[in-house]
C-alpha cells in the first residue's frame, strides 16, 4: 500500500458528458485564476497559490465523457524540500456510468505516501474533488480557490 497513488471517487446523478464538462472547467472548481486553457488535447494551464504552489498541466489524453489526463510538466511546492515533487506526475479523471449514476474516479498518479507533500496535497485534493468538483457537477456551482484581492480605497473628495 505504500506505493498507492492518491485517489478519490465521487458518484453523481448527472451524465458523463456533464461530469466531463465540469472537470474541464478548472476555473469553476480548482482555481478561478489560471493561466492558459484546460479543455482540449494539448491545452496547457498553470495554477498558482501564492508562492506556496505552482504547477503547469498539459492535457495529454481527452476522451469526451470518459477520461481526462493532465501531465504536470513543471511544479514548485515551496513547503517541501523537493520543490518539484509534482513534476512528471499525472492527474487522471476517469468517468464511467454505473447503473443510474455517473462515477468520477480521480487519481494523482505519482502522489504517493512516501512524498513529503502527500498529507497536505491529498487533503487538498479531497476537498477539491469531493467538495468543489462534486458541487460544480451537481449544482453548477463549485468552490474554487480565489486570489485574495485587496479592495481599493475609495477617495471621498
Amino acid at each position: 500500500m505504500q506505493n498507492q497513488h492518491y485517489t478519490a471517487t465521487i458518484s453523481v446523478d448527472q451524465t458523463p458528458a456533464e461530469a466531463f464538462r465540469a472537470i474541464n472547467n478548472v476555473r469553476g472548481w480548482w482555481k478561478e485564476e489560471i493561466e492558459g486553457n484546460s479543455e482540449k488535447l494539448l491545452d496547457e494551464f498553470a495554477v498558482h497559490f501564492g508562492d506556496v504552489h505552482y504547477s503547469n498541466q498539459k492535457l495529454i489524453e481527452v476522451i469526451p465523457g470518459e477520461k481526462v489526463v493532465w501531465l504536470v510538466t513543471d511544479s514548485h511546492l515551496s513547503f517541501v524540500n523537493e520543490h518539484s515533487e509534482w513534476t512528471g506526475t499525472k492527474i487522471v479523471f476517469e468517468i464511467s456510468k454505473l447503473g443510474s449514476k455517473t462515477e468520477v474516479r480521480f487519481s494523482h498518479v505519482g502522489l504517493v505516501p512516501k512524498l513529503e507533500c502527500y498529507g497536505g496535497c491529498s487533503n487538498a485534493w479531497k476537498d477539491y474533488i469531493t467538495g468543489s468538483l462534486y458541487h460544480l457537477i451537481t449544482s453548477g456551482k463549485g468552490q474554487p480557490a480565489r486570489d485574495k484581492k485587496v479592495p481599493k480605497a475609495t477617495s471621498h473628495a
